[in-house]
């Protein structure tokens, strides 16, 4: 399957050194190399970088890696292919509008009996079973709120719900982001960090790299890192349970 990973911050943050580890997993010490994809939000707007080639022989993943965008949320998702071919428009994450916010999704499972879920305005591009759910929870939002909502963390607990219907069809661990909140939903492999004062060193699991984080941050930042398998050695994350989800504002946790 594919795997995911989240970052949500009080403050523009680069995600380098988690993306360091992932990419490694896109065909050197993982399978995951069908692809790759990452978004990252500023302001309103936000900037996707994808590739279907394996992200550890990519030059846009070295890109990536070399140009340390900062940003308040990003998702980024490196695939295994079980539905849909290794084409770019089948590589995650995929975004759409909804009421003036770019919603981003990225998901690692697979799923049956998906196309019986109704779609309407929302279409997919590609032919994954991910993009199809994405429209249908797309679909179920612009049903439910046919006025700007007020309140975001209410959408954001009801695509949660969305995300447990979902679940019943097959494998669905999901990351959902606007830019401000950012949803993760466990199905059975899913796991994050918050990093805060006192900072301390973080080293990757599958790459001879450290950073000691309190070179690089202030006494005041908040880092949530989401991952589908923990990406350093030396740090204590927390594994979700399966049908759990989390939200988090900003870096911290509001639900979930």
């Amino acid at each position: 399957m594919c795997e995911l990973l989240g970052m949500s911050a009080n403050v523009p943050t680069d995600i380098v050194f988690s993306f360091t580890g992932l990419v490694q997993r896109g065909g050197k010490t993982g399978p995951h190399k069908d692809g790759w994809g990452i978004t990252f939000y500023e302001g309103k707007g936000c900037r996707t970088f994808k590739d279907p080639d394996p992200s550890v022989e990519s030059k846009v993943a070295e890109l990536v890696m070399d140009y340390p965008i900062k940003s308040c949320s990003v998702i980024s998702h490196i695939r295994q292919a079980n539905r849909g071919g290794i084409k770019l428009e089948n590589t995650h994450p995929f975004i759409r509008e909804f009421w003036g916010k770019n919603i981003t999704f990225a998901h690692n499972g697979q799923l049956s009996g998906y196309k019986k879920l109704k779609l309407g305005f929302y279409r997919p591009v590609g032919d994954t079973d991910s993009e199809y759910a994405f429209c249908w929870i797309m679909e179920q939002l612009r049903l439910r709120y046919n006025k700007k909502p007020r309140n975001w963390q209410s959408v954001f607990n009801y695509v949660a719900k969305l995300c447990k219907q979902l679940d019943e069809l097959g494998v669905f661990n999901a990351l959902v982001t606007d830019g401000e909140y950012q949803l993760a939903y466990c199905s059975n492999n899913l796991s994050w960090i918050t990093r805060c004062a006192p900072f301390g060193e973080a080293n990757l699991i599958d790459t001879e790299f450290n950073v000691n984080f309190s070179e690089v941050t202030t006494e005041n930042d908040i880092v949530t890192v989401i991952a589908t398998r923990p990406l350093t050695d030396n740090e204590q994350w927390t594994k979700l349970e399966p049908k759990e989800f989390v939200l988090f504002k900003l870096g911290e946790r509001v639900s979930g």
